[in-house]
Order: structure tokens, then C-alpha cells, then sequence
């Protein structure tokens, strides 16, 4: 909801600017919109710009993640970095280096540019254990940022036992 409200909001801002302005033919036909832009405007925060954002007016119901996600893109900031790691391709000599916040990662090889590029290929990356991509022979490398430890909550000194 908050991705498709920062898609629209510029558009009904200039729907609701154009609402005063004296009717043309153009405009007559989408009056109708223009009206409900310029109502809309005049019954929500999101629009009128009289305050900053808060993630109450945006999804009020939003808890945990999802609300620290949405603080922090409300003040410019990513709280969750989805993006997919760029750049250069990786080699023996000088690896791609993937970060983590544990030891071990899961990282999917897509290839290099052109003729290099190929389907994903999924894999795990462990700390001090580079890896080649069986495919297109890139070098990749953990760089723990983190704590460290094991993503699934099972260290090495649970000797493999469940309590």
C-alpha cells in the first residue's frame, strides 16, 4: 500500500492543482477525478503537507519489521537492504565479496555481462571458504559484518544435539 500511495501521490497532487484552475475541455472531461483528487487532498495528511509523514498515517495497523521499515524509509533510510550485491565480476585474485551477518549465507550466481550471463545458480558461501561458480568460474567470498554465528540458530558448539 505505502509503494502504490508513493506512486500516486505526485499524480493526484497535480490532479488537485489543476481542480482551481478555470475548466477546459480537457479538464471538464476528467472533473470528476479532479473533484475526488481535490476532496481527497482536503481529507488526508498524506497529501496536504501541513506535516511529515508518520507511519500511522501511512499503514497505522504496521508493527515489528514492517514499521521499522517503514520509519525508516519515511526518513530516507533503508532498514532492509533487498537490493542484490553489484559489481565487478569476481575472480581468484580478487573475489566478489558478499557480505553477512552470519557465517554462512545463501547467494545466487547469475554471471557475468553477455555472453557470461547464465540462469542462477544457488549456493552457500561460508566464512573463510571462497567458492567458484561451477558455471561461469566467478570467485565469491564472505565478509561477515555481524556477530557471526549460524543462521539457523545452530552454532558448532550444539555438537548437532537439540535441547
Amino acid at each position: 500500500m505505502w509503494r502504490r500511495l508513493q506512486t500516486l501521490a505526485p499524480a493526484l497532487r497535480r490532479a488537485a492543482a489543476g481542480a482551481g484552475a478555470a475548466p477546459t475541455p480537457a479538464a471538464a472531461r476528467a472533473a470528476p477525478f479532479s473533484t475526488a483528487a481535490a476532496a481527497f487532498r482536503r481529507t488526508t495528511p498524506l497529501l496536504s503537507g501541513d506535516k511529515p509523514l508518520t507511519v500511522e498515517d501511512i499503514v497505522p495497523i504496521a508493527t515489528g519489521h514492517e514499521r521499522e521499515e517503514l520509519e525508516g524509509e519515511l526518513q530516507g533510510k533503508k532498514r532492509f537492504d533487498m537490493d542484490p550485491p553489484v559489481g565487478p565480476f569476481g575472480t581468484k585474485e580478487a573475489p566478489a565479496v558478499i557480505e553477512s551477518y552470519y557465517n554462512k549465507r545463501i547467494v545466487g550466481c547469475p554471471g557475468g555481462e553477455g555472453e557470461d550471463e547464465h540462469d542462477v545458480v544457488w549456493f552457500w558461501l561460508k566464512k573463510d571458504e571462497p567458492h567458484e561458480c561451477p558455471v561461469c568460474s566467478q570467485y565469491f567470498t564472505l565478509k561477515v559484518i555481524g556477530d557471526g554465528g549460524d543462521p539457523d540458530g545452530h552454532d558448532s558448539d550444539d555438537d548437532g544435539h537439540h535441547h
